[in-house]
């Protein structure tokens, strides 16, 4: 996403991740990377728990999800999958921001 991330501010979009690491953990990961996107904590799972994207096999990490959440809060599109290497193409997300 890092390398994409001005294509999405183009598109008009705000890139945010969410991690099941600590505030810590999270924080090393930002600066190691330099990611320009803001990146939340969940540490407690509240937000994994609340998409419902808990991982079944390990409930201390999430699935593969990516969402677009339109201004209103409404979810716009999403992506889930269940094997943890398969992330959507940041090409599909962009051509999905282009439709709305």
């Amino acid at each position: 996403m890092q390398d994409n991330y001005d294509k999405f501010k183009a598109a008009g979009a705000e890139l945010i991740a969410i991690s099941s690491d600590s505030v810590g953990d999270t924080k090393q990961t930002i600066d190691k990377e330099g990611l320009k996107f803001v990146v939340l904590a969940d540490n407690d799972r509240e937000v994994i728990n609340a998409y419902n994207v808990v991982d079944p096999g390990n409930n201390r990490i999430a699935r593969p999800a990516s969402y677009i959440i339109k201004q209103d809060g409404t979810i716009a599109w999403k992506f889930l999958d269940v094997r943890l290497g398969n992330r959507v193409p940041t090409a599909e997300i962009l051509e999905e921001l282009g439709k709305l």
